[in-house]
């Protein structure tokens, strides 16, 4: 027995990673794979009952996994980054959650027939949206940057509010079989909450600044007092757990003196496994018959949320707003639910039947329907309703130019000149400083690094210049952003550290992309003539001013970098493929004059 529990755990966080790494590759939302993984082995097969297989376990083993889920949503929520949001999301996270509230709590009492109680419970729960969905999708999509900005906004927000909001209305409709005072009740556990949250915050933000704790202890610390301040609390007052530990990562992130980005990483990749292993439990878990007793009720249920709640929580929150009639039907329609209300329905659905409310066991189903009708019809008409709308972002055509030296900073801004965006990454300050006065978006560290994945913004961005003077950090970026960009749209520029490296099995096996503008044109030689008399230009080619023309004009001391055609679209001289630029075609070279001093290098 104890060998099957063994498998069926470690099968289940096999297929959570393998839906993770099916979302990255087909580039659909991974919360659509684990539910498709949890009910085929669940209910419709049968391998695997989490009931059995965790017994008593599941409970806490649910709670705790929503309490680490919780913890690293409050650590997102920095104070400083919303304080500019504007007042129609404002509007939303308050007035349209009422109103959402208010819609899905009446239709789940008159269509369904829950009781009250459970009524409004679940109105609260599908107030909620999944940024673990938003922010694919968003990927996918890509609307407007002030569309994106508030759905993105709306996800974070609500996911850890709401979430508080749950906890006090599920502790409102228990506490009234216990005979307590309400008020009182719901006063303790708020302060209990608020207590511990704060309590722990500070005595980790503590030990972090004093140095009282390893570097290789930071993350399992954390973990381990993140739990301890959950189960204190509920110990205390009951429920006061979750309310506790999102309080705690909320404050954390927002301590200006202790750096937490490590802390993130480390509870991402946790949350990340942790979301995957809880879907597929819970999804394990649906009882199938009891939402298909429900019938056409529940799809009526859908239809008011779909139709009726959402866009009547957009058009009331953005009235009066600078925002489109297009950008407010788009806005409309995309509310996709996550693991949140998923995991929070669930626990609570288990403590409710407890407290002898049968029809809690609708619940789960109930929610799961929501989440998998939001994700399909939702996920999947997003990308053309956009484009219908005119809201979707053009293909990004602007360059993540690899170094802010020199042959960078010039490079870049002829590509600004022309309107295409850049942003300039380096690890070297002086290099970086001197790209932040010239006016260029830069990013410094390391573009291969962690702290690069979470904070470097890469919007209109959609390829990469991998012309630093280091070959090995050029190859390693080329392979980091080759999924990101399409090998395709990966160029990097030849030294000859590149060329002794190129001799070494191990580094060519390594190098992606295309090798910018010809064999013989490396850092070392854009770098002395840059230095020199070299002039980055752009020409517009006629028909009796053609390439042809244009060499001889500049008598063969051209270095050709890039075209634009007539449609505006950007195309790199490259050594694997050649070039041949038509009538009103734009031709940006590196013009020179004396010869080159190949010996000559800078890296400013």
């Amino acid at each position: 027995m104890t060998e099957y529990i063994l498998l069926t755990l470690a099968l289940v966080s096999f297929f959570g990673i393998l839906s993770q790494w099916l979302s990255w590759y087909i580039k659909l939302p991974s919360i659509i794979f684990l539910l498709l993984f949890g009910i085929v082995i669940g209910p419709v097969a049968g391998l695997f009952d989490p009931d059995t297989v965790l017994g008593e376990l599941l409970f806490p083993f649910v709670s705790m996994g929503v309490a680490v889920i919780l913890f690293e949503g409050g650590l997102t929520l920095r104070f400083h980054e919303i304080k500019g949001l504007t007042r129609p999301l404002y509007m939303l996270l308050t007035l349209g959650l009422l109103v959402t509230w208010t819609i899905v709590a009446l239709a789940t009492h008159l269509l369904v027939g829950l009781s009250w109680e459970l009524s409004i419970l679940f109105g609260a729960l599908m107030t909620v949206t999944g940024p673990t969905v938003i922010k694919p999708l968003l990927k996918t999509v890509r609307p407007h940057a002030d569309i994106a900005n508030f759905l993105h906004w709306e996800g974070v927000i609500l996911d850890v509010a709401v979430a508080i909001l749950i906890v006090l209305v599920y502790k409102t409709i228990t506490l009234q079989h216990s005979g307590a005072m309400i008020p009182l009740s719901l006063a303790s556990i708020i302060a209990t909450g608020i207590i511990n949250g704060t309590a722990g915050a500070f005595l980790l933000s503590f030990l972090l600044r004093r140095y009282f704790l390893p570097h290789f202890l930071h993350h399992v610390f954390t973990l381990t007092l993140v739990l301890v301040i959950f189960a204190l609390s509920n110990a205390i007052a009951h429920e006061s757990g979750l309310l506790a530990v999102t309080l705690m990562g909320m404050i954390l992130s927002n301590i200006k003196s202790v750096d937490i980005e490590e802390i993130l990483f480390f509870k991402e990749s946790l949350s990340l496994l942790l979301i995957s292993v809880l879907f597929i439990i819970l999804s394990a878990r649906l009882d199938l018959s009891a939402l298909l007793e429900i019938g056409w009720s529940a799809l009526g249920l859908l239809g008011i949320i779909l139709f009726v709640a959402r866009p009547l929580s957009v058009m009331v929150s953005t009235l009066f707003s600078d925002l489109t009639l297009r950008a407010r039907i788009f806005l409309s329609w995309i509310a996709p639910r996550g693991i949140i209300a998923a995991a929070v329905s669930a626990l609570f659905a288990i403590r409710l039947e407890e407290f002898g409310y049968t029809e809690a066991k609708l619940l789960v189903p109930l929610t799961f329907m929501v989440i998998i009708g939001t994700i399909l019809l939702q996920g999947l008409s997003a990308r053309p309703l956009a484009k219908w709308l005119n809201l979707q972002e053009a293909e990004p055509e602007g360059m993540l130019i690899l170094g802010a030296n020199r042959v960078s900073r010039e490079i870049a801004r002829s590509l600004k000149a022309q309107g295409f965006t850049v942003k300039l990454a380096d690890t070297d300050w002086e290099n970086v400083n001197h790209a932040r006065m010239e006016g260029f978006d830069t990013y410094y560290g390391r573009v291969i690094s962690d702290h690069a994945d979470r904070n470097m913004e890469l919007a209109g961005i959609g390829g990469l210049l991998a012309i630093s003077p280091h070959a090995t950090l050029n190859a390693l970026a080329s392979v980091r952003f080759k999924s990101e960009f399409g090998v395709e749209n990966i160029y990097y520029l030849q030294n000859a550290e590149g060329k002794k490296l190129e001799k070494s099995k191990a580094s060519h096996s390594t190098i992606v992309g295309r090798q910018l503008f010809t064999e013989d044109v490396t850092f070392t030689k854009l770098s002395s003539l840059l230095h020199g008399d070299g002039e980055i230009k752009t020409t517009t080619l006629s028909e009796k001013f053609d390439i042809e023309a244009y060499k001889k004009a500049h008598e063969s001391k051209v270095i050709p970098l890039y075209l634009i055609d007539t449609d505006g679209k950007l195309h790199f001289f490259t050594t694997d493929h050649e070039l041949k630029p038509k009538e009103g075609w734009k031709i940006t070279s590196l013009i020179y004059k004396r010869k080159e001093n190949n010996e000559k290098r800078d890296t400013q």
